[in-house]
């Protein structure tokens, strides 16, 4: 798998490279020959897709180097470094196009637009959208973000350069001179792609939540396994496309033989392995199902909590008689906006179960992102 998808990725890098290379000479010949700012603002955007596509198969090989002793989990964030430094690029020719334009709007030149000149813009076009698509089929073969994103960066130079074409025979037809006016919007245009790739870039490596696609995966595995209870605790640590490590707890009736849940665990760990190339670790959580005072008990404690906050939801409960009162311990999903209320939470719900048993209660609880459990 990973042999496929460098090879792909190096396959989609030299054909990007061909194509926008061969784009930004074209459109810089003609751009300087007409003395137009929005052609070669375009072929600038060109020049950084060159750029990209050489980042981009850098990216691929250093991606596709194996684990080793100082990275056991490989090196497959390569790719995501490599679409980081694509967006600082992208971001610098977006603002030094901005600053040509707005010169040129201060100070307009004639522009003069041939029909070679819209030839060659024409042609640009055909090529962006084989590109788009060549990116998509590449990109959904080996389930890229990378590629997928340079497929929608050129179905929008598609329009770039529609819009720069249709300046010259606006200028043509009528003599209005936009030039100076396209290039700028070009440049803004570059300069939100830019912050577009940068953000969808950086938040992988500051580690971002699982996608709602790769959780159910997950959860249908586990939800399948039998003698699972519950579950809850899902983390999901993602070191690259394809080297996805997650861990979950799960839950099992106490009084089922050990030797039996283990293999069940390793059964999923295997499973999810296998189905979805996802590196699994299950943590057994055996639970009491057969005393009916801990699951009143629990139950009160939950809808207890609801009053407090209807978000908040129990698991991993535990009940335990002491000589002057009952010692609670389980864990609370904590929304992000109660970050900081814990101890609040805490002593409100003691009060709560106090008042409204006549019981002392004490309480340990730990406090769990809700986004792990949702």
């Amino acid at each position: 798998m990973a042999n496929s998808r460098e090879r792909t990725g190096r396959i989609a890098g030299l054909v990007g490279i061909g194509v926008n290379g061969a784009l930004f000479f074209a459109k810089l010949a003609v751009g300087t020959l007409a003395g137009s700012v929005s052609i070669t603002a375009d072929a600038m955007n060109n020049l950084s897709d060159t750029a990209s596509s050489v980042v981009t198969l850098v990216g691929f090989k250093l991606a596709g180097k194996p684990a080793d002793k100082d990275h056991p989990y490989g090196h497959a964030r390569f790719e995501y470094l490599s679409g980081l430094a694509v967006a600082v690029m992208v971001l610098f020719i977006g603002l030094e196009l901005a600053k040509s334009s707005i010169g040129k709007i201060l100070s307009p030149t004639p522009v003069e637009f041939r029909w070679v000149t819209a030839a060659v813009l024409a042609l640009a076009i055909g090529a962006k959208l084989f590109l788009a698509l060549f990116y998509t089929r590449s990109g959904k073969k080996i389930r890229s973000d990378a590629l997928l994103a340079s497929a929608a960066d050129s179905r929008n130079d598609c329009v770039t350069t529609a819009a720069v074409l249709l300046s010259g025979l606006i200028q043509t037809w009528y003599g209005w001179n936009i030039d100076g006016f396209m290039g700028l919007g070009v440049a803004v245009f570059i300069l939100w792609s830019g912050y577009g790739l940068a953000k969808d870039t950086i938040s992988p490596l500051l580690g971002e939540a699982a996608g709602p696609e790769l959780r159910e995966q997950i959860l249908d595995q586990v939800r399948s396994a039998p003698l699972v209870l519950g579950y809850h605790d899902l983390m999901v640590h993602d070191y690259g496309p394809d080297r996805r490590f997650a861990s979950i707890h799960v839950e099992m009736d106490r009084r089922e033989d050990p030797l039996v849940c283990h293999e069940i665990i390793d059964g999923l760990e295997r499973g999810c392995y296998e189905r979805h190339g996802i590196h699994l670790v299950v943590h057994y959580d055996p639970v009491i199902t057969d005393d009916p005072v801990q699951e009143q008990t629990r139950t009160l404690v939950q809808n207890t909590l609801a009053q407090i906050d209807p978000r908040l939801t129990v698991h991993d409960f535990r009940l335990f008689h002491r000589e002057d009162h009952i010692h609670l311990f389980f864990d609370v999903a904590l929304p992000e906006d109660l970050s900081g209320c814990q101890e609040i939470i805490r002593r409100d719900l003691e009060e709560r179960l106090n008042t409204a048993t006549g019981k002392p209660y004490r309480t340990t609880i730990t406090f769990d992102p809700l986004a792990f459990n949702q």
